[in-house]
């Protein structure tokens, strides 16, 4: 058994489905979240941009003596975890490899499309990994922008989110796939939206269940799960507007963020 807190990650307010997912999965963890909202949105960013912004942001939750990180972010997932696994001794749990078992596993015609920001599909991530464990799957990877500020503006049931949808997604129909990866935290939001202009035949893919999923599986393996079984404590940190994040973040996890600290993460 192992109290320490597990630390969860992600560029900004979104990384939040993924710890809602890890509170249900997992009452008894005390978690540790850091979204580095003054610098989001690492989608459209380099590479080598999101190494360093996210090394910074490991550096400041080990301050926090915890005991994995779990990367709710695609972007870093795609683009930074291998990296860090080279120069951080503690565990990490990506979104990416647990996203793409599931769509493998969902899919009955081989035909799976992937949403999520520019960084994310232009990385490849998803799909070399779904074309390693399917290599005769045909892949579809679309980027959809404009859905983070959808969700963000708390706009994801509105007119305007359907017409986009419309617009973005209009290739995964011509495509006839059946499976689709919510590429980013922040698509879970727009499901209903996803599924009124796809149809509910295709099955929509929460990367954010999969990896909670994951880290209560690697939590067990290595022998780190908390020993309560709930009442686990949740500390939120930003590095920037806390006010906007308690407001938006409230709405994701359907209940009152208490304090929110900001961090200047640009000195860490």
């Amino acid at each position: 058994m192992d109290n320490r807190p597990i630390g969860v990650f992600d560029s900004g307010i979104g990384g939040l489905t993924v710890l809602k997912e890890i509170m249900e999965q997992l009452p008894g963890e005390d978690i540790v979240y850091f979204g580095d909202t003054a610098r989001i949105p690492y989608g459209t960013r380099s590479k080598e941009t999101v190494i360093k912004y996210f090394f910074q942001s490991v550096r400041f939750l080990l301050t926090k003596e915890i005991k994995a990180i779990v990367i709710a972010c695609n972007t870093a997932s795609a683009l930074a975890m291998e990296e860090a696994q080279k120069v951080f001794e503690i565990p990490f749990i990506g979104v990416i490899e647990p996203g793409a078992k599931a769509a493998v596993s969902s899919t009955k015609n081989s035909a799976i499309g992937v949403i999520g920001t520019e960084g994310t599909i232009n990385s490849g991530a998803y799909q070399r990994k779904i074309r390693r464990m399917m290599p005769s799957a045909e892949i579809i990877g679309i980027s959809c922008p404009l859905f983070v500020s959808l969700v963000e503006e708390g706009w994801e049931s509105t007119d305007v989110a359907y017409i986009t949808a419309q617009r973005y997604l209009l290739e995964l129909k011509e495509h006839n796939i059946d499976s689709l990866v919510l590429g980013c935290t922040h698509y879970p939001a727009l499901r209903y939206t996803i599924t009124k202009v796809l149809g509910d035949k295709v099955t929509l893919v929460n990367p954010a269940y999969e990896a909670a999923k994951a880290t209560k599986m690697m939590l067990k393996e290595q022998n780190l799960l908390s020993s309560k079984l709930d009442g686990g404590n949740y500390n939120f940190y930003v590095s920037d507007d806390p006010e906007k994040f308690k407001r938006v973040g409230g709405n994701i996890l359907r209940k009152e963020i208490g304090s929110v600290q900001k961090v200047n993460i640009e000195n860490i």
